[in-house]
């Protein structure tokens, strides 16, 4: 699919939704007093939130997707992503809230405020949306391309004429192809010779030139991207060397020397800053409600067992860097020194160590593994960096080291609290190689929507206590 952006009116875009933010907030303030939820008075208190929030509302809607206008984005997507921005940005401005002691701001405010500005920001979106590909599939702001084709790329060609409101229309297809010529020839003027570009861009409103041969000529390409850097058209290159499986391609540069960079884990930068933002403020605002919870676990497993409450142990995180992994113990003392006596048991092929009825458990254990308690101080790792709410779990070094070589690819993206793997139905009894292949389906396919998707499935499999 198309993904071109168009930055169009993103900073004036940008400026809306920080007005229609400000009348989300103070119309969050009536909506409140109306349905009568909360006995609430304006005071300068709620001045001070709104100056807070006008920054930090505008800078951030800066730094996401959602004021450039792409040609080709589902609605699902652009839900998912206004949705997180405003989940990051209402947490950020809790977290202010709490730090300024602004205890007369009522926090039903921050929730109403972003439903409603949910409500808003889909609102304009959705509808400055249709109203581009409105224009793009009248005509309007259309992109003239040429297209320099071989048989392979009759799917593409069709699908550029089926989706008008991506805004391209092709002006000529070069092509030596007969099955090109034979199919798309009543549709638009068809040539063989390359030669003919030239003359072409120069005689035509040309914007872009698609090169979509399978067989790359580089002499071929030399002349015809000089030809279109003359007059300034836009020249694209795409070939099936770029479409190799689970590898995603784009060019970097290092001191203005390109480099063509094949990468088969996520590359989205945006969407990786996103994904570490809601990290940290989730880590943050999960360890900082479940205090109390936590000071009770810590109070239980100090009375029933000697030993520490925190239990760390070496694990290997993102490409083979090691840390030290936090858990509630649910073991007894030295248990680690015990698990040569208990490798006759183990459960689990490969690699990895399981005991369903392990009988170093204790009885807090028990519970704490039940419910997934147990994992909770991990997110202190995530604070630290080492590793992310959803990802690969992180293993032992003597695992990594008995792994394939293609196993050693989950290593490539940071480890998780959560992944696929922990919300398996069958999790409890599914294979190593399954649980490997479930960890690369993960990384092969990222989105933040996968991860939001995966931590909602995570929550109800730990309301179902399905832990060991």
């Amino acid at each position: 699919m198309i993904q071109e952006r168009e930055e169009l009116g993103s900073k004036t875009f940008g400026i809306i939704i920080t007005i229609l933010s400000v009348f989300a907030f103070i119309g969050a303030f009536f909506i409140i007093n109306w349905l009568s939820i909360a006995d609430i008075e304006y005071n300068s208190q709620y001045l001070t939130v709104l100056l807070i929030m006008i920054p930090l509302w505008h800078f951030g809607i800066s730094k996401t997707n959602l004021t450039r206008f792409y040609r080709a984005k589902d609605t699902a997507i652009i839900l998912i992503e206004s949705f997180l921005f405003i989940l990051t940005g209402t947490g950020i401005l809790a977290i202010i809230i709490s730090l300024l002691k602004l205890d007369q701001v009522n926090f039903y405010i921050l929730l109403v405020f972003a439903s409603v500005e949910f409500i808003l920001l889909n609102l304009i979106i959705i509808l400055s949306y249709r109203y581009h590909k409105n224009l793009l599939s009248k005509g309007l702001n259309t992109r003239n391309i040429i297209l320099i084709a071989d048989e392979n790329c009759v799917d593409f060609i069709e699908r550029l004429f089926l989706h008008k409101e991506w805004g391209f229309r092709i002006v000529t297809i070069i092509s030596e192809s007969e099955i090109i010529s034979e199919i798309f020839s009543s549709r638009v003027k068809v040539i063989q010779n390359t030669q003919s570009l030239a003359y072409l861009i120069k005689s035509h409103v040309v914007d872009e030139v698609f090169y979509c041969k399978n067989d790359i000529n580089q002499a071929e390409i030399k002349k015809l991207v000089f030809a279109c850097e003359e007059i300034g058209v836009v020249f694209r290159l795409q070939s099936a060397f770029f479409q190799m499986p689970a590898t995603k391609t784009h060019l970097s540069y290092y001191n203005e020397v390109p480099f063509l960079t094949f990468i088969n884990t996520p590359a989205n930068k945006d969407a990786h800053q996103w994904k570490f933002v809601v990290d940290i403020v989730a880590s943050f605002l999960i360890l900082l409600i479940w205090s109390p919870i936590l000071l009770l676990i810590v109070i239980a497993i100090k009375l029933t067992s000697r030993g520490p409450v925190i239990f760390k142990q070496k694990r290997v995180g993102l490409r083979g860097r090691e840390f030290n992994i936090y858990k509630f113990r649910t073991m007894v003392q030295d248990a680690e020194k015990l698990r040569p006596l208990l490798e006759a048991q183990n459960e689990m092929d490969g690699p990895v160590f399981k005991i369903k009825k392990d009988p170093r458990i204790t009885a807090v254990g028990k519970i704490l593994r039940k419910t997934g308690l147990d994992e909770v101080p991990q997110f202190f790792n995530v604070l630290k960096g080492d590793m992310s709410l959803v990802g690969p779990r992180p293993p032992l070094p003597s695992e990594v080291a008995q792994y394939q070589r293609w196993q050693l690819r989950r290593l490539s993206m940071r480890p998780g609290i959560t992944c696929i793997w922990q919300i398996a139905p069958n999790r409890n009894n599914i294979t190593f190689d399954e649980w490997m292949k479930l960890d690369l389906q993960y990384i092969d396919s990222w989105s933040l929507k996968i991860d939001f998707m995966l931590l909602i499935k995570t929550i109800q499999t730990v309301a179902k206590g399905s832990g060991q």
